[in-house]
Parts: structure tokens; C-alpha cells; sequence
């Protein structure tokens, strides 16, 4: 539980076929970890976005090992769009799932919880019917004449994220982004970079304990410094817009992306 490893040990956990969940750019996106992901070459993920993604999956998908997405979005927010995700979509390059925000949450939930789905009001009469044949309409049980949606529980293989701090028992701070608590309570496996590893349990304050997630539900932990960038991690440091701006720029052609990613992967493997 929380074994702490380094960045390619912390990567082999990634492996062909299995689904990963990200989380929302906000929230603590791994991206050192992505490069040293991308570095292996899993093929054939199924990339779940929590409940929407940015660089992170575009990078993902322009290398071509997501054989599924499943989001709300990709984007690059203001930067513009994502310009792998965009064209592979097109394409048909991956199977694209479409969802929403509440229901991406809620099958997250299900999964959390060990229930099979999980109902969610608001989607009955959308196109986003007709494109998840996976989702179905019931009748409430509780009240006959009215509808309800029901969608299947999330269980990721993995969930992936970064956080500012765990310590050497494994326990990781995670502040008041509970959704990827709930992420790692819904998956098989939690792999999660930080910027520091600390010698006393982040569970001693009772006043900060409620922000951390447990050893218990943590697989493996690497420390890279700045392991955000170039997107920022909250309370440490902003996101580089200039380079997700260069990055929005070179993606847009498919020899520009090779050149970005060989410069990205080259320099956050340097400083893992």
C-alpha cells in the first residue's frame, strides 16, 4: 500500500488494454508520469476523463494508444482546442464515448459504492441517448409514471494523478479535491506522483486529515518534482500558458506534434 517507487516502476503499472482515469486539469494532472507512460507505449487504452481532460489526454491520443475516450470534453481551455484529440475524433481514429460532467461522476460513484449504475436526472430526450446505447431509461421504482436514467458504474484499472505532498507511509494530500478520492476508492489500482515525500503522517492533525487519502487505497507513489507542468498544481505553482499556448501551436500538425512530444518526454524524463 503506497509503495513508494521510482517514476519508470511507477509507469509499468500502465499496461496494455487497461483503463486509466484522469482527472480535470485543476484537480492534479501527472504529466511527468504521462511522459514516462508514453515512454513505455501502452497501447489500446481506454482513457477516462474525470470528468473532462486537456493536454494530458491529447498527448495520450496523439501518440495513438487510446483505443477508447470516454469525456465530457477534451480542450485546451483557452489555448484553444485540442488539436490531436480534434482531428482523431474526426478520423475515427478511437472509440469516442460521449458522457456529461454528472454523468461521468456518477458511474465514478457506482463504481466507489460496488453498485452496478447509478440514476441521474436531466439526460432523457439528448442525442447523448441515442450515442450511449450502454445507458438506459427505467422506471423509478419508488414512483411508477417517472422516468430515470440509469448509468453503468466506472471501475477503472488505474487512476493517475499528481498531488503536492504524501509521506513515507504512503498517505497522499489531496486538499479538497475529493473526486479523486472517489476516484481511487472506485479503482483497481491508484498510481500518484508528488512533489515531496515527508517523514511524519499526514493522518497525525486531525484538522487536515479529512484531505488526505490513505495508504490504504494507494498503489505506488513517485516524487517528481514540478511533475504538473506544464500545467499548475494548486497551492504550489501556476500553469506555464506560454507552453501549453507552443504546445496548442505545434499540435496542430502531426510532424509538429512528434517534435513537441520528443522534447517533452526527453525533458521531464531528465528530471524524474
Amino acid at each position: 500500500m503506497g509503495e513508494i517507487v521510482s517514476l519508470d516502476e511507477l509507469a509499468a503499472n500502465v499496461r496494455d488494454g487497461m483503463s486509466l482515469a484522469l482527472p480535470i486539469d485543476h484537480s492534479g494532472v501527472a504529466m511527468a508520469a504521462t511522459a514516462a507512460i508514453i515512454a513505455r507505449r501502452p497501447r489500446n487504452l481506454h482513457i477516462i476523463c474525470m470528468p473532462t481532460s486537456g493536454i494530458q489526454a491529447d498527448m495520450l491520443i496523439g501518440e495513438g494508444l487510446a483505443a477508447t475516450v470516454e469525456t465530457s470534453a477534451v480542450t485546451l481551455g483557452e489555448a484553444g482546442a485540442a488539436p490531436r484529440f480534434t482531428e482523431a475524433a474526426r478520423s475515427g481514429a478511437f472509440r469516442l464515448m460521449e458522457a456529461t460532467c454528472p454523468a461521468t461522476l456518477a458511474g465514478l460513484i457506482a463504481g466507489q459504492k460496488g453498485v452496478p449504475f447509478m440514476p441521474i436526472r436531466g439526460i432523457i430526450g439528448s442525442d447523448l441517448m441515442k450515442a450511449r446505447p450502454d445507458w438506459a431509461v427505467i422506471n423509478n421504482p419508488f414512483a411508477p409514471d417517472d422516468s430515470i436514467v440509469v448509468v453503468p458504474a466506472i471501475c477503472p484499472d488505474v487512476s493517475l494523478f499528481h498531488a503536492p505532498e504524501a509521506d513515507r507511509f504512503g498517505n497522499v494530500r489531496i486538499g479538497r479535491n475529493t473526486e479523486l478520492a472517489t476516484m481511487a476508492y472506485a479503482s483497481k489500482a491508484t498510481l500518484v506522483t508528488v512533489e515531496r515525500i515527508i517523514e511524519t503522517s499526514l493522518l497525525a492533525d486531525e484538522q487536515s486529515a479529512a484531505g488526505v487519502l490513505p495508504a490504504l487505497y494507494v498503489t505506488a507513489i513517485a516524487q517528481v518534482t514540478q511533475g504538473a507542468w506544464p500545467l499548475g498544481l494548486w497551492g504550489e505553482y501556476e500553469a506555464d500558458t506560454a507552453e501549453i499556448a507552443r504546445y496548442a501551436r505545434m499540435a496542430k500538425s502531426q510532424d509538429g506534434f512528434a517534435a513537441y512530444m520528443q522534447g517533452f518526454v526527453q525533458r521531464l524524463k531528465a528530471v524524474a
